[in-house]
């Protein structure tokens, strides 16, 4: 029979193997294998683009009535928002085989505190998105958090490759 102390070495040695292999907070996520079932959940039930490996996400909504495609901006785990001082930053769409621009500008939210140059949330607007359900962008070029990641294809709604 086990004391309660072997009991209890045993379980905390359990535990810990359990944190150690999960994916966690670090950012530079070295060993981290996210080809075998890895992924994450767009927050806002959009299309969740990853900026680099494991740098950063990009999740992208879209509001038809409005004509609007709004982008939030995060982090590797998709769970937090990560605020950045842009101006804007611009996606390259094709729809119906020409090409549209879309300048995503920053927009504030007074409940969080968050303001033009300190924002994680950008919004663009066009006609074509009232009634454009899937296209091909390319994210021109964005930074976050000291990375500028340039020439990020994807499709709206499928998501990168």
């Amino acid at each position: 029979m086990r004391s309660s102390g072997q009991v209890l070495a045993f379980a905390l040695a359990g535990a810990m193997a359990v944190v150690v292999s999960g994916c966690g907070e670090h950012d530079d996520h070295a060993g981290h294998n996210h080809t075998q079932g890895h992924a994450h959940s767009a927050p806002h039930g959009g299309t969740l683009i990853e900026l680099g490996n494991h740098q950063g996400n990009v999740e992208f909504v879209r509001d038809a009535t409005a004509g609007k495609l709004t982008a939030y901006l995060l982090d590797a785990h998709a769970e937090n928002f990560v605020r950045v001082p842009l101006d804007a930053f611009t996606l390259k769409a094709t729809v119906a085989g020409r090409e549209e621009t879309l300048t995503f500008a920053p927009v504030g939210n007074a409940s969080t505190g968050e303001k033009a140059g300190d924002t994680s949330q950008f919004e663009a607007s066009a006609d074509w998105l009232k009634t454009t359900t899937t296209f091909d962008a390319v994210l021109t070029q964005l930074s976050l958090k000291g990375t500028t990641f340039t020439a990020v294809k994807f499709n709206f709604p499928k998501g990168a490759e």
